[in-house]
């Protein structure tokens, strides 16, 4: 049976489902949320990344402008801090393999000083800097371990004027 509170979006095993609303799916979690008094989420702390090589993946995001903060090119975990947030590195086995699972975005100074500083280490962005329809200004690059990045910048919006 489905839970009531999402128009049977949400399976008895806990599972989401796909839903005819997006509306309910955020009134589902607001009264949820205030059921078990969850205080609000200010932030993602820090995303883990697997890697096949931990010495080719430290020196690919120092080479971003990453600071190792714990472990290193010998260790099978490493931490990098990248403005308030880090980035976590997990050494695993050969034969264990990922598939694309999305992409993490990191805001940035300057797009393009960081476009032109991947260029100069050697990295191979997959697309140049480019200001979206979303606003942000942005590029897109691969880690060696095939984990897709992209570095953004949100844009000055122009604000608007109204006719008199």
């Amino acid at each position: 049976m489905a839970d009531k509170g999402l128009g049977k979006s949400l399976a008895t095993d806990g599972r989401l489902q796909a839903s005819d609303s997006q509306d309910g799916l955020r009134g589902y979690c607001k009264s949820h949320a205030s059921e078990r008094d969850l205080p609000m989420i200010e932030s993602i702390s820090a995303i883990t990344l697997a890697t096949h090589d931990m010495p080719r993946a430290v020196r690919f995001y120092c080479a971003l402008g990453f600071d190792v903060v714990y472990g290193g090119k010998a260790s099978p975990f490493t931490s990098l801090r990248g403005g308030s947030g880090y980035l976590n590195l997990v050494t695993q086995p050969a034969q264990r393999r990922w598939c694309w699972w999305g992409r993490v975005i990191f805001h940035v100074a300057d797009v393009d000083a960081l476009y032109e500083c991947a260029l100069a280490a050697g990295c191979h962005p997959t697309t140049a800097p480019r200001d979206a329809e979303w606003g942000e200004r942005f590029f897109h690059l691969t880690d060696p371990d095939g984990h897709e990045l992209s570095f953004a910048r949100p844009l000055q919006l122009p604000t608007r004027t109204r006719a008199t």
